[in-house]
């Protein structure tokens, strides 16, 4: 079994308007490996936002072959496409799209459940990943009534519920207070090691980024590895 979670090669985005080509990402190739941690930086509007999007089946590549697993995200259909999203994957966002109405608790298990998996299992699963998360008490909570931290911390353990291969993470601790930025950071590394998953981040905190193995920057639309440490 090959030990490659994530093939990238030749990948390129192009917008194009009546008026312009405007190309995002071009000749991006990468590989990364069970159980990395990955950084991505740029500058807003670099594209990497974009990569990650290409790379969780939410965006198309215009050109280009990007492999995660088994799955070819570059040749997918649809309803392949949402299986990939619900078993391969775990998405953290900057925003943390909790169900409103539901509890923490709720909200982490719902996507097991919604799988297959058994309600008792999913709630136990969620639950211990609510602990590891340091949510003990806070099961039972709407996400009105939890802190921004305590958000981005139950969609972290949202993110785990499946049991993905890979991780990505959008800008998570974009929304959040200094203090708070360093916490989820922390967390998510930890959690990351904790379950052997491969993450991908993208972010434009540089102490943050300095967390993962390998750090690169998106210029130019190219990716080129950055030195952080």
């Amino acid at each position: 079994m090959s030990n490659v979670v994530v093939s990238v090669q030749g990948l390129e985005k192009t917008y194009r308007t009546d008026s312009e080509t405007l190309t995002i990402l071009k000749d991006v190739n990468l590989t990364i490996e069970k159980g990395r941690k990955v950084a991505v930086v740029g500058q807003s509007g670099s594209g990497k936002s974009t990569f990650l999007n290409i790379l969780g089946g939410l965006d198309s590549a215009t050109t280009g072959i990007v492999k995660a697993g088994d799955f070819e995200i570059t040749n997918m259909n649809e309803k392949e496409l949402a299986q990939y999203r619900s078993g391969f994957l775990g998405l953290i966002f900057q925003f943390h799209y909790l169900l409103k109405d539901f509890t923490a608790l709720a909200n982490v298990f719902l996507p097991a459940y919604m799988a297959g998996v058994s309600k008792k299992i999913a709630r136990e699963k969620a639950t211990q990943l609510l602990h590891d998360v340091g949510l003990d008490t806070r099961f039972n909570h709407l996400p009105s009534q939890l802190s921004g931290g305590e958000r981005q911390r139950v969609a972290v353990a949202r993110s785990l519920i499946n049991d993905p291969e890979l991780i990505l993470a959008d800008e998570p601790t974009g929304n959040l207070d200094p203090a708070n930025a360093v916490m989820i950071g922390d967390l998510l590394f930890s959690m990351a090691d904790k379950y052997q998953k491969t993450l991908i981040l993208v972010t434009h905190d540089m102490s943050l980024a300095k967390n993962g193995d390998v750090c690169y920057s998106i210029k130019n639309g190219q990716l080129k590895i950055q030195d952080v440490k």
